[in-house]
């Protein structure tokens, strides 16, 4: 199906920035992928569930990349080595490296940089504008792969997807996140949903998580919102 694209922003190497809307209403639901271009596999899912439907059966917002820089290089950060997931200007920012690993065996020993300062980033700066303009009444952040819902809030919503893909729900992810987006919309008082895809077969993915997050795109959870 053929869903139109609003351009709301462009990323540090002149990408870009694109979002999917619903057609004459303000959509309650944001759902994003791939804020760190390693994940690549959310915007995958996401894509296929959005062309899962028709453009009239859209309720909600979908940026299938907050990172395309990251995804074209297949790397976990922006276009300027900034991981784009500690950029965000909240109280807990820290300017020190951010380390990560690989994969799961290897030493956590790759350093990015979490920016000049919270908000440097041209990423950063406009996604924080397009939820200005938004208002949405819960963000979905897809993310990969610790394989569990975490949600501070434990929300009715992020109960059910929990239960339905046999995911943990966990109130944080165990470990500090200075900058975060999650730490961002929090201490903006806006409800989100950090969706961490597990580390398994992709087709075995799809059969669990394409329903779900079918049913955020098309409305199945607004009577939930609070």
């Amino acid at each position: 199906m053929h869903h139109k694209t609003r351009q709301f922003g462009k990323t540090e190497n002149g990408w870009p920035l694109e979002i999917y809307e619903p057609s004459g209403l303000a959509p309650k639901i944001l759902i994003m992928g791939s804020i760190h271009g390693d994940e690549s596999l959310s915007t995958v899912l996401l894509s296929e569930a959005l062309r899962s439907i028709s453009p009239s059966d859209l309720k909600s917002a979908v940026i299938l990349s907050a990172n395309p820089d990251g995804i074209l290089a297949g790397t976990r950060c922006n276009g300027r080595g900034v991981d784009l997931n500690r950029n965000y200007p909240t109280s807990n920012w820290e300017a020190t490296p951010v380390y990560y690993r690989n994969r799961p065996d290897d030493p956590q020993n790759i350093a990015l940089s979490p920016g000049r300062s919270g908000g440097s980033e041209t990423e950063t700066r406009a996604i924080m504008e397009l939820i200005d303009a938004l208002q949405p009444q819960l963000i979905v952040s897809l993310h990969g792969f610790l394989a569990c819902i975490d949600d501070p809030d434990s929300s009715s919503i992020a109960n059910d997807i929990a239960l339905r893909t046999d995911m943990e729900m966990v109130p944080d992810v165990g470990y500090a996140t200075p900058g975060s987006f999650g730490s961002w919309c929090k201490e903006h008082n806006i409800p989100i949903i950090t969706y961490e895809l597990p580390s398994t077969d992709i087709l075995k993915m799809k059969e669990k998580h394409l329903p779900v997050l079918t049913d955020l795109l098309t409305g199945h959870y607004e009577h939930k919102l609070s």
